[in-house]
């Protein structure tokens, strides 16, 4: 015990859980410890705690039941110590202090989780879970600290290199200064990803295609710049964002076209790469995979499309390319992270089904697709026991052209994103209540397969689970490959 306490509102850390038989455990920690410091030192975040507890010998400051104790663990170097956290930042998050207009927290309805509408404009959940920040409360301690623990890759979000416009668009002026840090981090040889939201109107056009020029003057060192769409709900209440329309689309791929050109002559790489999305919303062909060197930014919807592609097909094929688009980043391999955020897995899926034993789906895209709409391209009789697959409406656009090579009776259920609305057609933004609607007047006998993108932790965004669904669902890895694997165990 210690005679000293740590004063109640200090940062500490909880444990989630002990991997049994770990040092950890065999040191005595256990479940619902508080984590007041690691080695003398008190650690304000995950990544802190895991520089301390990289060594052989650590000593833990923990508080039980409000008692206060030392456990110390012996350990090979570098081991895990086989501890999971509640959370990945243990002092205050830092908030954001913008007010864009684009803003997808402001477009939420009311009602959800509290945590759900936490705006954080943190650099260390950019880094941790490949959050976009603006940089916009970024501090001259917090450059010290990048630089010299190397967190990168960092994300960051440019939306406009003017100053006036980039005030215009995050509301706080400044807007208009804070990319200088974006300068001093690259300077110091930090791996960065910009993005930039595009809202008609304000940012795209001749704004755009300054800004991708003021990107090569300014910021060449970025590793790659996404160029994304506004999520507009319909519960947005800002009257000039709205959506696209199909030639402001075009234009903004013809824009990020030219400039991929003109990058790769400059710099020997496109850097800047535009979304799936956009392609859908030109009505546009998907560039080769090779065209995306990687896709860097897969996580934020470029590239997506043609990786899933290239899974379904290696799979087919006898390859197995799963895991090739998404990057888990830090939290793939640190001692102590929880498994939750934008970067961490979302669900971990099992073989067996959910013990749980509308309207109908709306044609997007419909030129791009076909016009008979999703599930043209099979007949199906209503006698034969299907695998269908359950997606948002822009997941049904991607999965349509592959449908004649998968294994089995396959068929797309396309959901309409109600709770959200708008122009909101991701599957990872499905609910339980829009999933529900959509499955019930659905066969009985048919196997359903639901893409774990839309779970987080077994809950949907409105708190719902899989097993309050109307019919049986299986949920599967959100990759090509275990979509194969999922198909193909439904043929023996």
């Amino acid at each position: 015990m210690r005679a000293t306490p740590y004063p109640a509102l200090m940062p500490a850390a909880r444990v989630d859980a002990v991997a049994a038989g770990s040092p950890a455990a065999h040191a005595g920690v256990i479940v619902g410890d508080e984590l007041l410091a690691v080695n003398g030192e008190a650690v304000r975040d995950v990544i802190a705690y895991q520089i301390q507890v990289d060594g052989a010998h650590v000593e833990l400051d923990l508080r039980r039941s409000g008692l206060e104790r030392v456990v110390q663990v012996d350990k090979a170097d570098g081991a895990p110590l086989g501890v999971e956290l509640t959370s990945a930042v243990f002092d205050r998050v830092r908030t954001c202090d913008n007010h864009c207009p684009f803003c997808f927290i402001h477009q939420l309805p009311k009602g959800m989780r509290k945590s759900l509408y936490v705006k954080d404009d943190d650099f260390r959940l950019s880094f941790l879970y490949g959050n976009f920040t603006t940089l916009t409360r970024f501090t001259e301690a917090d450059l010290e600290r990048v630089v010299s623990e190397r967190l990168g890759p960092m994300y960051v979000s440019i939306h406009a290199t003017d100053p006036d416009v980039r005030t215009r668009l995050l509301r706080n002026r400044r807007g208009a200064t804070s990319l200088r840090w974006l300068e001093l981090i690259l300077d110091a040889g930090i791996e960065v990803h910009g993005q930039v939201v595009v809202c008609p109107g304000i940012n795209d056009g001749a704004v755009l295609d300054d800004t991708l020029l003021g990107v090569l003057d300014r910021f060449p060192a970025l590793s790659t710049v996404g160029v994304v769409p506004l999520g507009v709900s319909a519960h947005n209440h800002e009257d000039e964002m709205r959506v696209h329309t199909l030639a402001e689309a075009r234009a903004v791929v013809d824009i990020v076209e030219i400039w991929q050109a003109r990058f790769l002559g400059a710099l020997g790489r496109r850097l800047v790469y535009v979304s799936d999305e956009y392609y859908l919303l030109a009505e546009r062909p998907f560039p080769p995979i090779d065209a995306y060197d990687g896709c860097p930014q897969h996580e934020n919807g470029i590239g997506m499309a043609r990786t899933f592609e290239a899974e379904v097909r290696a799979a087919l094929a006898g390859d197995d390319l799963a895991g090739t688009g998404p990057r888990s980043g830090f939290f793939a391999w640190v001692d102590g992270a929880p498994a939750d955020g934008y970067r961490a897995p979302r669900h971990t899926p099992s073989p067996n089904p959910s013990p749980n034993p509308s309207p109908n789906p709306t044609k997007l895209f419909g030129e791009f697709l076909g016009a008979e709409g999703p599930n043209s391209n099979k007949q199906f009789g209503e006698s034969e026991r299907w695998d269908v697959i359950v997606t948002g409406e822009l997941g049904a656009a991607v999965l349509e052209p592959l449908l004649d090579d998968l294994p089995g009776r396959v068929r797309l259920l396309a959901v309409k994103n109600g709770f959200f609305g708008g122009n909101i057609g991701v599957t990872g933004l499905l609910t339980g209540g829009d999933i529900a609607a959509a499955l019930e007047g659905q066969s009985e006998r048919d196997r359903y397969l639901l893409p774990d993108v839309a779970l987080s932790r077994g809950r949907f965004l409105d708190g719902t689970t899989a097993a309050q669904l109307p019919r049986v669902v299986e949920i599967v890895p959100t990759d090509g490959a275990a979509l194969v694997r999922a198909l193909r165990r439904s043929e023996t």
